[in-house]
């Protein structure tokens, strides 16, 4: 089972369906996972592949056709690719983040992953924070809040069950009573920020 923002690796049937990205092919980059098409059999992952030109190609692949995959990258395996403004804080970060479940998505990790100038001046830090608890979530919460004022962090939180939400909107929907947007492999939909934390354990 694939989850959004997993990279995941097509075999050579796989590219087959993407002749256009020869070079994506040769270098054996992955593909992201993302959410799924409406009316795609149950056999097909929905694929991405965001270009540094801000370009997004849009891939539907046998599941056959995937030969390996993996989860986003970690903060340790995407830090290289930071600028150098961003290395203290990163370096903090990670420190912090060693209890916790954190993965790196967006235009650093593709940085880190192809060598491309995915990094711009006004690019975002894209994170995702993947807690098991109650407690590990309120964590990963606050570590995103103290960072983000020295970094430009942004992300999700993701729950076990692949539901996800944008960390600063949850703090907002807190503060001000309201629903927040849940993402998942298959759906979009409006939630009760204190439902979807009791679904945690303790």
């Amino acid at each position: 089972m694939f989850s959004r923002h997993d990279l995941v690796w097509l075999t050579p049937a796989g590219w087959d369906t993407a002749p256009a990205l020869t070079e994506w092919r040769k270098q054996d980059w992955p593909a992201i996972v993302r959410r799924r098409d409406a009316g795609v059999g149950a056999d097909a992952v929905c694929l991405g592949i965001p270009l540094p030109e801000r370009q997004r190609v849009a891939l539907v692949v046998d599941a056959r056709h995937i030969a390996r995959s993996a989860p986003p990258l970690t903060l340790a395996d995407a830090i290289a690719a930071a600028p150098p403004q961003w290395l203290a804080g990163l370096v903090a970060l990670q420190r912090a983040a060693e209890a916790l479940d954190v993965r790196v998505y967006g235009s650093l990790a593709m940085a880190s992953i192809t060598g491309l100038p995915y990094l711009r001046a006004g690019s975002d830090i894209d994170l995702l924070a993947r807690p098991t608890t109650r407690s590990e979530f309120a964590a990963a919460v606050a570590l995103l809040e103290e960072h983000a004022q020295v970094l430009p962090l942004d992300g999700e939180i993701v729950f076990p069950s692949g539901d996800a939400v944008a960390w600063k909107e949850w703090i907002a929907a807190r503060r001000d009573h309201a629903r927040v947007l849940v993402k998942s492999l298959h759906t979009v939909r409006l939630a009760d920020p204190a439902q979807l934390f009791s679904s945690l354990p303790a």
